[in-house]
């Protein structure tokens, strides 16, 4: 009986935690977006945040999407294969590209780069005691380093899903060109045939949430960090796991959104 008194205990605390965090995490999230349209504004910090999420992401970016593709048609080819089905391939890789695999894999990689970086960042910044001489200097630590982090990753995280998405078909073309033997023109056509509009708009869409959950959860970390190299640390590592594990999670309900059964 005292057992099962103290799981009881144990799971009620998991539970009031858990609340609490989401707690925290909703008001910290409504506190961002509410100095979005509010001067002043700080472009600088918004150009650097760009700098930092988009452009300097675009390398793993494209590396990652590229073999992906590559990778995706050699599955597609050789499932296919079993059902007499390889002409699918085209078809296949372009939407499983634009629809998931381009703003997923671009979510996880910019979520392990930036996300991992803002925490660090702002979390080093907490132990210095630099945010603590924003607010002495009467400047809003959200206002200043926050907005213009989640506004940046909302505005370049689609345009860097849409390069993926163009070198993640690339390089299903290619390995299905130059490996599997397919016609080229043929291959571009098919393509172009069976992606639909709905197909790009949703995964930019899924990619622009994904940026709000990169930004937001290694800004939470960051700001939230305990002290110390430990506690930049621990910042650090429940930024990526957090954020990563959002990512996946709001991806599906986002598609049942998009492409209710």
């Amino acid at each position: 009986m005292h057992r099962i008194v103290l799981s009881i205990r144990w799971v009620g605390r998991l539970t009031i935690r858990a609340c609490a965090g989401v707690g925290r995490f909703t008001i910290f999230t409504a506190h961002a977006f509410s100095h979005v349209f509010r001067p002043p504004f700080y472009f600088r910090e918004l150009l650097n945040a760009v700098l930092a999420i988009g452009y300097f992401s675009l390398p793993v970016v494209a590396l990652t999407a590229l073999f992906a593709g590559g990778a995706l048609a050699l599955q597609i080819y050789a499932g296919g294969s079993r059902f007499d089905a390889q002409a699918t391939v085209p078809s296949v890789v372009a939407i499983g590209m634009v629809r998931e695999l381009g703003p997923v894999l671009c979510g996880l990689m910019v979520a392990g780069r930036a996300a991992s970086a803002i925490a660090a960042e702002l979390a080093t910044m907490k132990v210095t005691d630099q945010i603590d001489a924003l607010t002495t200097l009467s400047t809003d630590p959200v206002k200043f380093l926050v907005t213009p982090r989640v506004v940046a990753a909302a505005l370049v995280m689609p345009v860097l899903t849409g390069v993926g998405d163009i070198l993640g078909i690339m390089g299903g073309y290619l390995v299905g060109v130059y490996r599997l033997g397919f016609n080229s023109a043929a291959y571009l056509q098919t393509t172009l045939q069976f992606l639909q509009r709905p197909d790009v708009t949703s995964g930019l869409a899924k990619a622009a949430v994904f940026g709000l959950i990169i930004a937001l959860v290694g800004c939470y970390f960051g700001m939230n960090s305990g002290r110390g190299a430990k506690g930049v640390g621990r910042a650090t590592t429940g930024a990526v796991a957090a954020s990563s594990a959002l990512i996946i999670a709001s991806n599906y309900v986002l598609t049942e959104i998009f492409f209710p059964a």
